[in-house]
């Protein structure tokens, strides 16, 4: 049954939309639309207390294996990205 009604509703609409492509039909807009007044009055917005982690973002000197040229590893002093993050208390 929804499959015939879509099949009807789908032929409405291309032989409206052949119609109104080749000049059968001429739809022209004969009044203005308007929004309806609205008044608001009163009302709060909500208040909120955050207590947020305190995140460090920086460097901070690591040692770390790099592999040399030649054969074998050295340990080389690099910086490398830090974060710390500090939970609120309770």
């Amino acid at each position: 049954m929804g499959r015939v009604l879509g099949s009807i509703v789908l032929l409405v609409v291309i032989v409206f939309g052949l119609a109104w492509a080749f000049g059968f039909v001429n739809l022209q807009q004969t009044r203005d639309a308007q929004l309806p007044t609205v008044s608001v009055q009163g009302g709060q917005m909500p208040k909120f207390d955050a207590d947020v982690a305190n995140v460090q973002v920086g460097t901070k000197t690591e040692t770390v294996e790099v592999p040399k040229v030649d054969v074998g590893t050295a340990q080389k002093t690099v910086e490398v990205p830090a974060i710390s993050v500090e939970k609120p208390a309770k």
